[in-house]
């Protein structure tokens, strides 16, 4: 009956009754007529797209403001460069100083009074070492610096006649790049003392006063800085700030307050050692010596003690045996006695990165950047362990690790497994007869 009225067009079919010719219709839409023109007929009108000219407006502004902040932005950190690496030493040296303030403040002093005694003592300390040897030290490194091409060209006859070599003295001086107008320059410097080496009056006294200012703000604060600090940042944020402060003081202050000591210590040993033997420029050289085997990791101590040996070398090459064995007497005495008294809290860097920072910071800030580079790198492999994205090792990778490290060795009899193999867990195919 559906069918019927279907075909006569006796009007469509009732509710839920569908027929054949009317699903293929549903199925397939009716073809539509050829253009004559014009669009057709029951089609869709073409999309226009329409431009508020007070939105363009309102984004260029937008876009003119960020750019214009991001150049702002950029001009005060290259103006301010300076003035934030001094506030940089000023942070180093108030988490140096934090272990000993919390010494005092355990024992029932104020965090005043603490940073008071700690930062006093130390200012003192300071200024009777620059007074007693500020002025022997910088002679010293001037005079040395001034022989360094006589130096070198003694050095390099000395291996000639020893070895039979035949090194050109001047090609090793150009090499280093001692030539004699910059050496002379250097020295001068040296020889001004430490006006000379950093500049003016004026601008050694305004560094000087900012990072003891900020040194004894800093320290002096303590936690109540970074509560301070942290009523502008969300929750997730003040946590962030609270651990990197605890990170900072712990580790790094642990670590800079130990060195610093260890560094006196070996400065203090060598010197009087190189006293002894009459090794010339022996302050500037024991120094040395101290700074670069305490703060410039792996190779510092190799560093350190092959320039004394160079000198001993030009002035009586007998003194040279002295140092290497003074050197590899002390290590071990620093290594076994005072290191584990001293230097109690460590720092988990890996040797090449912190190797690497001491270079980049010695690139970046120069001497004193070598020094702190070691600092700063730790806090931030601290902060990339506690809040870096960790994803669990593929288990290939793993299986290459353990195989490569308890694979026995190959023999001659034994045929090598291939490292497919190693990790697919496939055997090797056996040939016929075997």
């Amino acid at each position: 009956m559906a069918r019927i009225d279907a075909e006569s067009g006796g009007g469509a079919p009732p509710t839920g009754i569908s027929t054949g010719r009317q699903h293929s219709q549903d199925a397939v839409p009716p073809a539509t007529p050829p253009a004559t023109g014009g669009p057709a007929r029951g089609s869709e009108p073409p999309l226009r797209i329409r431009m508020d000219v007070q939105e363009i407006q309102r984004g260029t502004i937008r876009i003119l403001l960020v750019i214009s902040a991001w150049l702002v932005g950029i001009w005060v950190v290259s103006a301010a460069r300076h003035f934030l690496f001094l506030i940089l030493l000023a942070w180093l040296v108030a988490i140096a100083a934090e272990p000993a303030i919390r010494w005092f403040v355990r024992r029932g002093r104020s965090r005043g009074l603490a940073t008071a005694v700690v930062g006093g003592t130390s200012l003192l300390i300071l200024a009777g070492l620059f007074v007693l040897f500020g002025t022997t030290a910088f002679q010293q490194a001037s005079q040395l610096i001034s022989q360094g091409p006589a130096v070198v060209g003694r050095v390099t006859t000395q291996i000639n006649q020893t070895f039979g070599s035949t090194l050109d003295p001047a090609a090793i001086t150009s090499g280093l790049q001692l030539e004699a107008s910059d050496v002379q320059g250097l020295a001068d410097d040296l020889g001004g003392g430490v006006l000379g080496v950093f500049g003016s009056l004026a601008s050694v006294v305004f560094d000087l006063i900012t990072v003891i200012v900020f040194s004894f703000y800093i320290a002096g604060a303590g936690p109540g800085l970074v509560e301070r600090l942290a009523v502008w940042m969300p929750h997730e944020r003040q946590l962030m700030l609270g651990e990197l402060w605890q990170i900072a003081t712990e580790k790094t202050g642990g670590y800079v307050a130990s060195k610093v000591v260890l560094a006196a210590i070996s400065s203090f040993f060598y010197g009087v050692f190189f006293y002894a033997i009459g090794l010339p420029g022996w302050l500037p050289l024991a120094l040395l010596v101290g700074l670069t085997a305490q703060f410039v990791p792996l190779v510092g101590t190799y560093i350190g003690i092959a320039v004394p040996i160079i000198v001993a070398l030009a002035d009586k090459p007998i003194t040279a045996l002295w140092i290497a064995l003074f050197a590899v007497v002390y290590q071990q005495i620093e290594t076994y006695g005072f290191t584990p008294h001293v230097s109690q809290r460590t720092m988990n860097v890996n040797p090449a990165i912190a190797l690497a920072s001491v270079f980049l910071g010695a690139a970046i800030w120069g001497p004193i950047g070598a020094i702190i580079g070691v600092p700063i790198a730790a806090v931030v492999v601290a902060l990339v362990e506690n809040y870096g994205p960790e994803h669990p090792l593929a288990p290939e990778i793993q299986a290459t690790a353990d195989n490569v490290l308890t694979a026995p060795a190959p023999t001659a009899e034994r045929p090598k497994r291939s490292l497919l193999r190693r990790v697919s867990g496939e055997r090797p195919v056996r040939r016929a007869g075997t």
